[in-house]
């Protein structure tokens, strides 16, 4: 039997026409099979998601929570701390801690790595709740408070960022999403980031990835910072917040902290000791106990991990101000 072209039955215009439709209709039937699939796995974690919206926090809120006045003045204060992890509590992070922040103060805290001083700001921020002893904003017990009046007066910057995928006026007014341009401009000024944000060629409306992908670990750091300031927060929590910037960026931010000194509380993770100096006070821990408190001068005479911390200190911004030195004292 003759094929139907050879034939006459079928013109070739018409068999070309067929194996064209046939590749659409192949392709059409492939990439409804992987949209079914995307749809599964979207569905999959939808359902994972609303899980976790729906879960219920660990941590209680009372029913009638404290208020807050309008005027938060700032002041801090743990009484006999204690706190251990859910996941070890037979290790236990801070032992019977006590101290107290007034309003204004900025205070230091220094220390070997697991000293408790991240988890000092978790407690703060109410992340955990101690197993014994009380945390207090202004004499209220934190627990009394409602988690969002609590958290809106403090301003966190961590040591590892989190950016989201978004333009940076995004990430940057997600806490307060009708900051007028004049407040943004101060925020950006704080924190040195006014420089690179107008260098872009898009300025504040220029996208980055997820975790802030295009830009630098100082850029992130210094739009952290900024974010944080925006909100004009009473307590101010850097958790090694200038760990990623060059000198003179960490110049800069160490001014605008200074001239923050008085209007809020601060309260500085800090391993270098040009840092650690301009604090009001600073706060020594060591295996999650109390060992130190005092300025600079007195803890150098009173606290022999403060004094080793210093001395190491002083030797590497003497190496990293001076690079000749390394050559001449080695």
């Amino acid at each position: 039997m003759r094929p139907p072209v050879v034939s006459g039955r079928t013109s070739p215009g018409e068999l070309a026409a067929f194996i064209f439709y046939a590749f659409i209709v192949a392709g059409s039937v492939g990439a409804i099979s992987e949209v079914y699939s995307d749809l599964q796995r979207a569905a999959g974690a939808t359902e994972r998601l609303m899980e976790l919206l729906h879960s219920p926090s660990a941590l209680a809120e009372s029913n009638a929570p404290a208020t807050l006045p309008a005027d938060v003045r700032g002041r801090l204060s743990l009484e006999s701390v204690s706190f251990s992890y859910p996941s070890r509590p037979d290790r236990p992070v801070l032992q019977d801690v006590s101290f107290e922040v007034a309003a204004g103060e900025m205070v230091a805290l220094v220390g070997p790595s697991g000293a408790g001083k991240s988890t000092l700001f978790d407690l703060l921020l109410r992340f955990y709740d101690p197993q014994s002893g009380t945390v207090r904003l202004d004499g209220l017990d934190v627990r009394a408070l409602a988690l969002s009046d609590l958290r809106s007066c403090i301003g966190f910057v961590p040591q590892d960022p989190v950016l989201f995928a978004g333009t940076l006026r995004e990430n940057l007014c997600y806490a307060v999403p009708d900051a007028d341009p004049e407040r943004i401009a101060e925020a950006l000024r704080l924190a040195h980031a006014d420089g690179f944000v107008a260098a872009l060629p898009q300025g504040l409306d220029t996208r980055v990835g997820e975790s802030g992908t295009g830009l630098s670990g100082g850029q992130k750091q210094r739009l952290a910072i900024a974010r944080a300031l925006l909100t004009r927060p009473r307590i101010l929590l850097l958790d090694e917040a200038t760990s990623a910037l060059d000198a003179e960026s960490e110049e800069r931010i160490r001014n605008s902290i200074d001239a923050l000194k008085g209007r809020c509380t601060i309260l500085v993770i800090a391993h270098r000791l040009s840092t650690v100096r301009r604090a009001d006070r600073i706060l020594v821990l060591e295996n999650g106990t109390l060992v130190g408190s005092g300025d600079h001068d007195s803890l150098l005479r009173s606290s022999d991990l403060y004094a080793r911390f210093a001395r190491i200190q002083f030797a590497a911004e003497l190496t990293e101000n001076n690079p000749s030195w390394r050559s001449t004292a080695g």
